[in-house]
């Protein structure tokens, strides 16, 4: 029987990264597989009357401010995720509620970007299923890390539909990123491929 060890550290970093790192140096001395962090959206997991009630902490008087000044955003986990990632520790977050949820799926996505970014080898990145959002972000993480990358027009549904190609995509990516634009295809046949290479004009 295998066993996999988590080291529960929830919020009790005190929202300090100085504090949130030692104790994952602690977790991985001590041999821990993992480090797992509680992410909430305060205003759906707790009441405004609770929230507007009186609190003395080091973040304010209300109960708001002490809870918004335990929770990390997308830098601090992203921090995290880099930091584990050189300690050789797994982490992860258990999600109070949906937002919460969201919003770790997109950290964990960062993360990797930022992973492969690092190694600043040419990349190519699929837009299957991105949003304009989550491409400007890739394109932020790669620009800053000095990461070559293309970017790879993609409509994912197997097989695609011709009529579903959108070629045109390809020439609005490279007016708005200025990089190289390729073609990730998932279609029968080699029309939508050709007009590819064509550079998706019209």
């Amino acid at each position: 029987m295998s066993l996999f060890v988590i080291a529960e550290i929830g919020i009790n970093h005190n929202g300090d990264m100085g504090i949130a790192k030692q104790l994952i140096d602690v977790a991985a001395d001590a041999g821990a597989d993992a480090v797992k962090f509680q992410k909430r959206t305060i205003d759906l997991v707790y009441t405004k009357e609770f929230l507007d009630s009186t609190r003395e902490s080091p973040w304010g008087k209300t109960q708001r401010d002490q809870k918004q000044g335990l929770e990390f955003g997308r830098d601090e986990y992203g921090e995290i995720g880099r930091y584990c990632a050189q300690k050789k520790i797994k982490w992860f977050a258990s999600a109070w509620d949906i937002e919460s949820q969201k919003f770790l799926q997109q950290v964990v996505d960062e993360a990797l970007l930022r992973e492969v970014a690092s190694e600043r080898k040419y990349t190519f990145i699929s837009t299957g299923m991105c949003t304009l959002r989550d491409i400007d972000r890739a394109v932020d993480i790669f620009t800053k890390a000095g990461c070559p990358f293309e970017l790879m027009h993609c409509v994912s549904t197997y097989p695609m539909a011709d009529e579903d190609a959108n070629l045109q995509r390809m020439v609005k990516l490279r007016e708005r990123y200025q990089c190289k634009v390729g073609y990730s295809g998932h279609e029968v046949g080699l029309s939508i491929s050709y007009a590819a290479v064509g550079g998706g004009g019209p």
